[in-house]
């Protein structure tokens, strides 16, 4: 990934020699790779894909020890990109290409979205500027509405604090036989936090949109982030550090000043989208960004992915008890589209991704009760009209999925009424450092709902659906500290099918 100047030039004279126009392209030459950052794919549907890639301009290589240093972008016109997806590796067989424009006023970001494409099919995608060449990108569509799949695999991952170890999760990932990775929130950190760091931020927290668009182009310059995002489809939610820890709509604990924060929240959000294979804006506006969405694999699965941060209340700093049932996570409007979304799904096994644990969690160990004010158990009603939403609807199967917590959780999610209504699995950190052991350990001896815990591994969850049942592995990575880590399964569990409940196997 990391090109010496010689090489990338002789590369890409090379690859522009082989590599038909397409068009008129606006010459471009470039001291250093523009791709640095990658290539990325997401948002699959029956016929589509989003295909993503960054132009960078640096006066040197990227590096993953340093902070990105870009000197100032109205230097750099609008430029051409030519891009081209095929049936093969090679790209003997083109299917479709064009030219889309990277433009200054979205950091030069490329969001092409591929209309026209078969069902269930393997795609390769590379884009060039000028004399550089991208990367080769490998891509899936989804099956076709109702297709009777007969299997289906995803990966789960979340919290990827760069400072606190190496990327081999994501080496790993690559590697795997997968259709989808969805991403459940805290991609970038916005702060530092933490000892025996292995690499650096190299500045303080951001708050304007450059200094957000640095931090991501940092994450991305990760070798083994980039192999991932180049080897399968990508859905994403987000969490909060994508903004500022703890925040809550228009609210932040260390922004006091309504006006300012939501300036910030805006940045942030634009440099998400900026640097996330998400379809295109035909408007933007990052004052409100919808993210939240339904995704259909045929038959067997969809995937509702919900927004927990930009619509929920704010936690007060003192709740009364009797206050805590009233505030919502989602939102009226969010609640209202899951309502319907819920009522209009037919698939075998229905995955509901949101950042964090849906099911209850004390914290408190012995006769009393805690919980957190940043997650599910502060917004009861809300959890509670999620839960009949999906009840009403009789989804069949429902799996939660989330991240946030640094740990892995297996759970069975029960509604107010006690009634079992889904099984959850909370994936593990990437990376991010994992709670106290203490407090891990009332947990696990306070929620007996909470089936299965660990704290004491980094890695991901691979999900993998047939008609009959849902088997989730647990993977972790020998050692988050060390970039040459190995992985490997240390847990499985099942969901059979028509039986809401977790099982280890």
């Amino acid at each position: 990934m990391s090109l010496s100047r010689r090489h990338f030039l002789a590369s890409g004279l090379a690859s522009a020699a082989v590599w038909p126009l397409l068009g008129s392209v606006r010459a471009a030459q470039f001291d250093a790779d523009p791709f640095a950052l990658g290539v990325a794919s997401g948002s699959p549907t029956a016929q589509s894909v989003v295909l993503w890639t960054r132009l960078i301009f640096a006066d040197s290589e990227p590096s993953a020890a340093d902070a990105f240093s870009f000197a100032p972008a109205p230097q750099y016109p609008p430029m051409d990109v030519a891009w081209e997806i095929a049936e093969d590796e090679g790209f003997a067989h083109v299917v479709q290409s064009g030219i889309a424009t990277a433009r200054e006023e979205l950091a030069h970001s490329v969001h092409v979205q591929v209309v026209g494409l078969l069902p269930e099919r393997w795609y390769f995608y590379r884009f060039r500027c000028g004399q550089a060449l991208s990367p080769v990108g490998r891509t899936r569509t989804a099956p076709a509405d109702g297709a009777d799949n007969a299997r289906f695999s995803l990966a789960l991952a979340a919290c990827q604090q760069f400072e606190q170890g190496w990327y081999a999760a994501y080496r790993d990932m690559a590697g795997r036989d997968l259709d989808l990775v969805v991403h459940l929130g805290d991609y970038i950190y916005e702060k530092s936090y933490g000892a025996q760091h292995v690499r650096s931020h190299g500045t303080g927290a951001p708050s304007l949109l450059f200094e957000y668009r640095d931090r991501y182009a940092l994450y991305k310059s990760d070798p083994d982030l980039q192999a991932a995002h180049a080897a399968f489809p990508w859905l994403f939610t987000w969490d909060d550090h994508e903004v500022v820890d703890n925040y809550g709509g228009d609210a932040s604990p260390t922004d006091r000043h309504a006006p300012s924060f939501l300036k910030r929240r805006a940045a942030a959000y634009q440099a998400w989208y900026e640097h996330m294979p998400v379809p295109p804006l035909a408007v933007p506006d990052f004052n409100d960004l919808r993210i939240y969405g339904n995704h259909r694999f045929g038959n067997l699965l969809d995937i509702t992915l919900v927004d927990a941060r930009q619509y929920r209340d704010p936690a007060p700093e003192a709740p009364q008890p009797a206050e805590l049932g009233r505030y919502t996570m989602l939102g009226a409007e969010q609640e209202a589209w899951f309502d319907q979304t819920m009522a209009q799904g037919a698939a075998r096994w229905s995955i509901i991704g949101q950042p964090t644990l849906l099911s209850s969690r004390d914290l408190e160990l012995g006769p009393g009760t805690r919980f957190s004010d940043d997650g599910w158990d502060h917004y009861r009603s809300g959890r509670d009209r999620l839960l009949d939403s999906v009840r009403k609807a009789e989804r069949s199967n429902p799996l939660v999925i989330g991240g946030d917590l640094h740990a892995w959780y297996a759970a069975d999610v029960h509604a107010a009424d006690g009634a079992l209504v889904a099984s959850e699995f909370v994936t593990g950190s990437i990376t991010s450092n994992p709670p106290a052991r203490a407090a891990f350990e009332a947990v696990m001896v306070e929620n007996p709902h909470i089936r299965f815990g660990d704290a004491s591994r980094h890695g991901y969850s691979v999900m993998r659906l047939s008609p009959d049942q849902a088997r989730v592995e647990l993977i972790a990575v020998s050692d988050r500290k060390d970039p040459d880590a190995s992985a490997a399964k240390f847990q499985e569990f099942a969901v059979l099918d028509g039986m809401p409940g977790v099982n280890r196997v």
